[in-house]
């Protein structure tokens, strides 16, 4: 089956969303007109890329998206409409790094889950230290996605219930350059600083493994400040 026009997908699925689901946006006006940014948000449901995927106001829209979901002819006829750039997370392809890193120089705003994988715990789990590898590597800003309510959207629509759905969009920032002696810990670092951005926009339930991390500390303070 032929992909689906991406602007089509886009309707039909903000069709959908604001029909089913109770939506709030939050910070809105932090999402840039234009030029390449790293949408990095916190993972908790099926729902999650899709409803970013429908409500950012940008068309130039794409995602990291696991090869997983290849498997299922629908999801993949969807996601190829979506123009995903499809990512083997147990063994990642270089060209995948470079078609990424083209998509976001070229002006694209390129969403990603830094934590690899959905949360079982609907908190935040540890980031993988590839976004921090990335956003490096593309020189872009990131923009912080906190994601809630996504967790049990699909159980509440099951039963005829309207999901409430909250994204919130934080301010856009820059990462640190690497140090190239001690690369490893770099990454850790900047992955870390990533999440901890997520983090300040969650709910304190949902903040996880960095709930008591002193970089989210900080940024509480500089926002109570």
């Amino acid at each position: 089956m032929r992909p689906l026009n991406h602007k089509t997908l886009r309707r039909v699925l903000r069709f959908l969303f604001y029909a089913l689901c109770r939506i709030e946006l939050v910070g809105v006006e932090n999402i840039p007109g234009e030029g390449g940014v790293l949408g990095a948000a916190n993972h908790l449901g099926r729902l999650d890329g899709p409803l970013i995927y429908a409500v950012l106001p940008r068309e130039d829209v794409s995602a990291l998206t696991a090869t997983k979901y290849q498997r299922n002819p629908f999801f993949r006829w969807v996601l190829d409409s979506a123009r995903v750039i499809w990512l083997n997370r147990e063994n990642p392809d270089p060209n995948t790094i470079k078609a990424a890193i083209q998509f976001l120089r070229s002006g694209g705003i390129l969403g990603i889950a830094p934590e690899g994988t959905r949360s079982k715990t609907r908190a935040l789990i540890q980031a993988k230290p590839g976004v921090a590898f990335l956003a490096t590597r593309a020189n872009v800003p990131l923009l912080p996605i906190a994601v809630t309510g996504t967790e049990t959207a699909i159980r509440d629509l099951i039963r005829l219930r309207k999901p409430r759905l909250r994204l919130v969009f934080g301010q856009l920032f820059t990462l640190p350059p690497l140090d190239r002696k001690n690369k490893d810990e770099s990454l850790l670092r900047n992955a870390d600083e990533i999440m901890c951005r997520i983090a300040v926009l969650l709910p304190v339930q949902y903040r996880g493994v960095y709930s008591d991390h002193p970089r989210l500390k900080e940024l509480l303070y500089e926002e109570s400040g």
